[in-house]
């Protein structure tokens, strides 16, 4: 007859048999987890960028780098067009001494509002339909000396329409050249997010700010687009130092269009 001490060990080799099989069958069936950044490895996979197409301040003088659909979908170039750590928000940054187009003078990191699934240029009426866009969006960094940055805009032709522009702590949303149109708050703090949004229609643009009507300004156009991003207001020849760590930028964690 086996002793008592024999029975006691044979009980633990077959408890730790079991729990070792229990463990092994577990492993076999728990589902397995990706870390975040494996989930968003592009901008595409935080917003959703389907009709857009980006502008970036790299590429040729007056010939700046685009990225159009699908290209945009598996895309990202950093420090200017990237995901934020978390997945939570994309940021884009553009550097005073950017490439910038040929009918500017400043660079820019920026969307521009697409359709057809990303293959033609968004084109709306004021006078026609509803056209809204909706941003959540942080300032996150000025360009020194001249420290003013656009976030969000409505476009139309060959020049802006309205947008939101952060001149140093002053927030202000325009009204064609009048860069100081409206003051929406003299105290903004970098890295505070915030809703933007326009709504064109009747030949008016409704902007609020935080759900808050701001402004109304009028204009009939009908070669209309939304944009939003990092557009710096600021190059070499207003600001130092002259470099790649000399920039504005933007954080965009929602963006969304609709047209009725």
């Amino acid at each position: 007859m086996p002793s008592t001490r024999t029975l006691v060990l044979a009980g633990i080799t077959a408890a730790v048999s079991t729990a070792a099989f229990t463990l092994s069958a577990q492993a076999a069936t728990s589902p397995s987890y990706e870390p975040a950044g494996a989930r968003c490895a592009y901008p595409a996979d935080v917003l959703d960028l389907t009709n857009w197409k980006l502008t970036l301040p790299t590429g040729d003088d007056e010939d700046p780098t685009e990225i159009t659909q699908p290209k945009l979908a598996t895309f990202s170039a950093k420090p200017w067009f990237r995901v934020e750590d978390g997945c939570d928000a994309v940021l884009f940054r553009a550097a005073v001494n950017g490439v910038t187009t040929g009918g500017s003078s400043y660079p820019r990191s920026e969307l521009r509002e697409m359709t057809d699934n990303g293959a033609d240029e968004a084109e709306w009426s004021t006078t026609e339909g509803k056209h809204t866009l909706v941003v959540n969006e942080a300032f996150m960094a000025l360009p020194k000396e001249k420290p003013q940055l656009v976030g969000a805009q409505v476009h139309g032709g060959d020049d802006d329409v309205t947008v939101f522009r952060l001149d140093g702590k002053k927030l202000y949303i325009t009204d064609g050249d009048d860069s100081r149109h409206h003051l929406v708050t003299d105290n903004y703090k970098l890295g505070t997010e915030f809703e933007a949004k326009f709504v064109a229609q009747d030949g008016e643009i409704d902007v609020y700010f935080n759900g808050k009507l701001e402004t109304t300004i009028e204009h009939d156009g009908d070669t209309n687009y939304f944009k939003a991003g990092a557009y710096t207001q600021a190059n070499c020849d207003n600001s130092d130092p002259c470099a790649k760590g000399n920039y504005g930028e933007v954080r965009i964690s929602d963006i969304k269009v609709t047209h009725s």
